[in-house]
């Protein structure tokens, strides 16, 4: 297990789509930094606390001009997370910032690519079952619906 601490960016990004005609304003949550930080979580807190009160959003930052200080209104919650509003010339963002131990990692393994024989097997059979959905306790899968 691993003993490293990071800080996490998450923002409400947004994209502008159009359809049948209208312009739609689309948002969504989104983790947009991992700052590895070392061992020591009183660094992690500290480096959460600066990016909140410094990290400029990408919505922002893509209009800022040289010398522009947002405004910026920070909030620390009691678990230690700090959920910031950052506004600038009629653009606003919102912006979670959290400390993070990495408890756990694993690199992707893919599987071996089917053989001919496998692949026409599965033509004629069809596909393998779903995988079960995750549950809690172990073994809960059939009371998920």
């Amino acid at each position: 297990m691993t003993a490293d601490w990071y800080v996490l960016i998450e923002e409400d990004t947004r994209t502008t789509e159009r359809a049948d005609g209208k312009e739609l304003r689309l948002h969504r949550w989104m983790l947009t930094g991992t700052h590895r930080i070392g061992p020591d979580r009183t660094e992690a807190v500290a480096a959460a606390e600066d990016a909140a009160l410094r990290y400029l959003p990408g919505l922002l930052a893509r209009h800022a001009r040289p010398g522009d200080e947002p405004a910026r209104h920070a909030l620390l919650t009691q678990d230690g997370a700090w959920v910031v509003l950052v506004k600038q010339r009629h653009r606003e963002c919102h912006i979670r910032v959290t400390t993070a131990r990495l408890v756990h990692s694993r690199e992707e393994k893919e599987a071996p690519p089917k053989s001919l024989k496998e692949k026409f097997r599965s033509a004629v059979e069809g596909p393998p079952p779903a995988a079960r959905p995750w549950a809690w306790p172990p073994g809960d899968e059939a009371d998920q619906s």
